[in-house]
């Protein structure tokens, strides 16, 4: 019977992948040992087991680190179209959404996509698609929250009413 695995107190596994993936130094550490590790002959299948990632960026790194060594192994610029907003202005949303709809104008409690998308079309002149949108929300860290109508018109009085005579049938 195996020893009982030490449970982390203070960190989960979401966090720790975060601190590795924040800095560069650790991921080129990890992948340096992945290379150290297949040549002293661990085979790509294991080591991508071992390292959560598919055998095939193993195969990469072992291949970039033979041609180009350490520098082989650092994350290239990628490419793709610049984003539509600003650090400045993606802040100054951020600010924005903390506060409450009802206090730039709006007649709700919660924000939604589509508020947001029309906050950003009037402050910044930008259009989104709402799946952009929620992208963005998620990454100013924000979730998305079914908001629930209120009926200003809703009568209590006969709510209830209505709730005692369906527990007497």
């Amino acid at each position: 019977m195996g020893c009982k695995v030490k449970a982390l107190e203070n960190y989960t596994s979401e966090q720790i992948k975060a601190i590795i993936d924040g800095d560069a130094k650790h991921k080129l550490g990890i992948r340096i040992y992945a290379v150290y590790q297949s040549s002293m002959g661990m085979s790509s299948r294991a080591l991508a087991e071992l390292y959560n990632v598919s055998f095939k960026q193993i195969r990469n790194w072992i291949n970039r680190f033979d041609a180009e060594g350490l520098q082989g192994l650092l994350d290239k610029t990628r490419s793709g179209r610049p984003r539509k907003l600003t650090e400045n202005q993606l802040y100054e949303l951020q600010s924005v959404l903390l506060d409450s709809p009802e206090q730039h104008g709006y007649n709700t409690a919660k924000w939604s996509a589509a508020l947001v998308k029309d906050v950003i079309s009037k402050h910044y002149e930008v259009e989104y698609m709402l799946a952009n949108v929620y992208r963005i929300m998620h990454s100013l860290g924000f979730s998305y929250q079914k908001a629930r109508g209120f009926f200003p018109e809703r009568n209590e009085q006969q709510r209830e009413q209505a709730k005692t005579d369906i527990k007497k049938l």
